[in-house]
């Protein structure tokens, strides 16, 4: 919060506003979510912060670290000014502006406004640098997510048998990443033949059959709400020389993303070594979404390893490398892993082989 209290402060802000939210949780541990009524960190650029709460969620409170931090807390009652309480904890600091985190409601963001006489603008600039570079707490978070999900990797041969559906195979491994000690499912997709050719595709009734590739990509928070997300692909029965021959650029494409990562390197670059590689082969067309992502609480989160993105990378940052190639009505295939980047390149917390793991036919 002191950090985040200076950033603000460097950018000319009165301060910050955060409503329920990755950025709330970020700073206090809070898992509170957002209602009708207002609930609030309210953090000066300059002073003490304070919790703005109806008095009816205190109890939530409590099950976050802000009674240990001994933060403020300004609760209220209905009929009460929430944000006049918002406006009183900025009252002091002689700068106009203020931020807000972007999952903050309109409902709440107007009446703010309102009350405080200035439109605020977006608290994402502020907190960036601080929640792109994770603390060694953090990427112990990421290793041990990384090391669960890839236990259920481990696992999902035994579920692609053909004639079961995408959806059967979708139920078991989400009972699986939940039996490995993820706290839930965030996202399971199982993209099989044509469907593996939308990246974005999560599970369907079609039925496994012999000769189809797929696409496994799952994740979720774990321990302390950490998330992995990790992606391999399969082959149900040996593949044929075409999908040989286009996997294997794929695997030299995300080994030369990953080996590009080192601090200093921007962002871009490393979704250049990724596309370079597709390229060279014929593949550029193929190669549809960028490179990767940050995570953290959230699943996708800042640095996005993109095309533009001219962001230096540094030590302590956290993202997937996850080139994909897709044939639209035939197959797909994508290699992703979660890398941390170290003082001279990158640790990887998956750590399965990437080759195209081959489902014997039962």
């Amino acid at each position: 919060m002191a950090a985040a209290a200076r950033a603000a402060a460097d950018a000319g802000l009165a301060g910050l506003v955060l409503t329920p939210g990755y950025d709330l949780r970020y700073l206090t541990g809070s898992r509170a979510q957002t209602f009708e009524r207002l609930t609030a960190l309210v953090l000066p650029a300059a002073g003490d912060p304070t919790v703005v709460v109806p008095r009816l969620e205190l109890a939530a409170l409590k099950e976050s670290a802000v009674p240990e931090l001994g933060v403020a807390v300004r609760d209220w009652v209905d009929g009460d000014d929430p944000y006049a309480l918002v406006a009183d904890a900025l009252a002091g600091v002689d700068q106009p502006a203020v931020a807000v985190t972007e999952s903050m409601p309109a409902l709440h963001l107007l009446p703010l406004a309102q009350t405080l006489g200035v439109v605020p603008v977006l608290a994402t600039d502020v907190l960036r640098s601080l929640r792109m570079v994770k603390d060694a707490a953090e990427i112990d978070a990421l290793r041990a997510a990384g090391a669960a999900i890839d236990r259920v990797h481990a696992r999902v041969p035994e579920f692609l048998v053909p004639g079961r559906t995408e959806a059967d195979v979708a139920a078991d491994i989400a009972e699986a990443i939940v039996a490995e000690g993820h706290s839930e499912v965030a996202f399971i997709i199982v993209g099989s033949g044509p469907h593996g050719a939308d990246p974005h595709h999560e599970c369907s009734d079609r039925q496994l059959r012999e000769g189809d590739v797929v696409v496994v990509d799952i994740g979720g928070p774990y321990g302390v709400g950490y998330n992995s997300d990790c992606t391999r692909t399969y082959s149900i029965g040996e593949p044929g020389d075409d999908v040989r021959r286009r996997y294997a650029v794929l695997q030299e494409a995300q080994r030369a993303a990953v080996a590009a990562v080192r601090p200093g390197v921007t962002a871009e670059q490393v979704d250049a070594a990724a596309r370079d590689v597709l390229a060279a082969a014929g593949l550029a067309e193929a190669f549809v979404h960028r490179t990767g992502h940050g995570i953290g609480l959230s699943v996708h989160e800042e640095p996005y390893i993109v095309a533009g993105n001219a962001l230096p990378l540094q030590q302590g940052m956290a993202f997937s490398v996850e080139p994909g190639i897709y044939f639209a009505g035939e197959w797909g295939a994508r290699i992703e892993d979660i890398v941390i980047v170290t003082g001279d390149g990158a640790e990887p917390v998956n750590n399965r082989p990437h080759d195209l793991t081959v489902v014997p036919v039962r």
